[in-house]
């Protein structure tokens, strides 16, 4: 079984983007939920955004106002946001997101964990470890925002097999295998390349996080307020401290 980040570097870093649509289409789409959820800056304006990625999240937060510290484990990835920044205010590091307090030295007023991040840590121990991280490193008023796919209703049979995308040059599936507390993730990208066809194959666990789950832990931590809602299997968390 492979690493998250090399699960990434070997697989998923190179067609990230375009599975999820195109560049502009990704930072859109953000910009369209942080202002349908009035996040913009009131406070230090200080944003972290763990799990960064391509910039999915960073940029529509830098062009907010937004003075953002993007983390991520992969180079691919934090060098494609960094070629998409255009002078914006955010700065990008390489590091596993559970390290993100070592790489400021002030509260944040927002810190966001979304697409599924937060399943990559490996354990529910670790997640509840992240939570207090947060909270800590969270001004007064600060605002913790999450979202993360609904993994805790089984797919059987035919039915683990999920056609993600394809086109005329790329093609690509993945199933799952459900387990107690995980699910295996088997990705697998066939690419064209000189009229060949070419795979790259690897697979990954996810935790399998409820909302209740989680709403539960983020209160018993100390967060004031926290609303939470699913749609079309998405689980959106926003945590006010």
């Amino acid at each position: 079984m492979a690493t998250v980040k090399e699960h990434y570097n070997q697989v998923l870093a190179d067609v990230y983007s375009w599975m999820l649509g195109g560049f502009d289409q990704g930072t859109r789409k953000n910009l369209q939920f942080f202002h349908k959820h009035n996040i913009s800056p009131t406070g230090s304006a200080i944003a972290i955004d763990l799990g960064a990625g391509c910039g999915f999240q960073s940029i529509p937060l830098a062009q907010l106002g937004f003075t953002v510290t993007a983390i991520d484990l992969d180079a691919k990835l934090l060098h494609e946001l960094q070629e998409n920044s255009d002078k914006l205010n955010i700065t990008t590091i390489q590091d596993d997101l559970i390290n993100f307090e070592q790489h400021i030295d002030s509260k944040a007023e927002s810190i966001i964990c979304m697409t599924d991040t937060l399943l990559h840590l490996e354990s529910k121990n670790k997640v509840s470890f992240l939570f207090k991280k947060v909270f800590s490193s969270l001004e007064n008023k600060g605002k913790f925002i999450i979202t993360f796919r609904q993994l805790d209703h089984e797919l059987s049979e035919l039915d683990r097999f999920i056609p993600v995308k394809s086109d005329e040059n790329i093609i690509f599936t993945c199933f799952l295998e459900y387990e107690p507390e995980t699910v295996k993730v088997h990705d697998l990208v066939y690419q064209k390349d000189n009229g060949n066809w070419k795979l790259n194959k690897s697979f990954y666990r996810k935790l399998r996080l409820s909302k209740q789950w989680v709403d539960n832990q983020l209160e018993n931590i100390g967060f004031s307020q926290v609303e939470s809602d699913v749609n079309n299997g998405l689980i959106t968390i926003i945590a006010t401290k």
